[in-house]
């Protein structure tokens, strides 16, 4: 015979197993909403992502110290700067590339911290070569200033970041193709961009890798190789 403590504690389990029961339902139940909610406000369309269009890069070749044009199809954005740090992005994958004509470890999208545009100033036959005065002010990295209206010839400053000019190979002829390349890829891309000038980390730096100078400003249209040329 039971005895009738234990019939009233087997009672009261089963009642407490019922009531955990019913909670615990209650609470699937609340999630169950929840998640059919969350479905019903989510956006029904994928964002929307930058078309796909045709981007000229001007690849340097050490072989015979050349630039080669070879076409991408690419996401381009609207905005021209950032137009251009892609293109550029993608040049510097061609480079890092372990069967690369012109080997630059590393390189990627990241090297590239801004491209800012800006209206080309005048420049006198003289103001294309170094010179003490025709630096630009330094910039710190990711503050380059808002790109202001521009119809006419642009300025293109390339911010590149340390971390690539670490590991860019040193050497007059290395370096002097690895910055005609970029400026011929800007022109080539954005024709309004005839001057190009080089940031490291948003400051101006002596040269690329111990031998390019970049306290100069660079016509781009000078990177552009003729039909049957080298640059």
């Amino acid at each position: 015979m039971i005895a009738r403590y234990q019939t009233i504690l087997f009672g009261v389990l089963v009642a407490a197993s019922v009531v955990m029961g019913f909670g615990l339902w209650r609470q699937l139940d609340r999630a169950h909403q929840r998640l059919l909610q969350g479905q019903d406000s989510a956006p029904t369309q994928a964002p929307q992502v930058a078309p796909a269009e045709q981007a000229t890069l001007l690849v340097a070749n050490d072989a015979d110290d050349s630039l080669q044009t070879q076409v991408e199809t690419l996401p381009l954005p609207q905005d021209q700067g950032a137009s251009a740090r892609l293109i550029l992005g993608k040049l510097f994958e061609i480079y890092a590339t372990p069967d690369a004509a012109h080997p630059v470890p590393g390189g990627s999208l990241q090297s590239i911290a801004q491209v800012f545009l800006m209206p080309a100033p005048s420049l006198t036959a003289s103001a294309a070569v170094p010179h003490p005065t025709a630096q630009l002010p330094r910039i710190p990295q990711n503050d380059l200033p808002p790109k202001p209206e521009s119809t006419g010839p642009e300025l293109a400053v390339v911010n590149l970041t340390s971390a690539f000019v670490a590991g860019h190979p040193s050497g007059l002829e290395t370096e002097t193709l690895t910055l005609e390349s970029i400026c011929g890829t800007l022109h080539a891309n954005l024709p309004r961009v005839t001057q190009v000038r080089f940031l490291i980390d948003g400051q101006v730096q002596p040269t690329l890798a111990g031998h390019a100078d970049l306290t100069r400003t660079y016509l781009a249209a000078d990177a552009v190789p003729t039909a049957g040329a080298n640059p």
